[in-house]
């Protein structure tokens, strides 16, 4: 079963979502409270199925409307996306990627599992 990991961080808390196979998806924000933190695990657990795609790799990309995934290229040349919430905030963000496919198949993957997670107090 996917989880999302709460854990606690130098400057506060966050979590991680976590595939099944022990993959992590996606990671959140530092969060300086637990509200915050909460407000944050109950975002990516229901945003990412109403969330489109918005894919900034291609020249001329369609905008779309919050919830979204932004997909765009690093500095390093790598595929990486963030989920960003109805109010433009973003809610979690995943690695990088070696392929455009690779980085949908991420999303696809947080869709899939951030709304049947468990949490996971660490």
């Amino acid at each position: 079963m996917s989880k999302i990991e709460i854990k606690k961080a130098k400057t506060g808390m966050m979590f991680n979502l976590v595939a099944n196979n022990g993959q992590v998806i996606a990671t959140s924000q530092i969060y300086k409270s637990r509200s915050g933190l909460n407000q944050g695990v109950r975002a990516v657990m229901r945003t990412p199925a109403e969330a489109a795609v918005e894919d900034q790799t291609q020249e001329k990309f369609k905008v779309v409307k919050h919830p979204k995934f932004e997909v765009y290229a690093d500095k390093a040349g790598e595929f990486r996306f963030r989920l960003k919430a109805r109010n433009g905030q973003i809610i979690c963000v995943g690695e990088g990627y070696t392929s455009l496919e690779a980085c949908l198949k991420g999303i696809r993957s947080v869709k899939r599992n951030a709304p049947v997670a468990e949490i996971v107090e660490l």
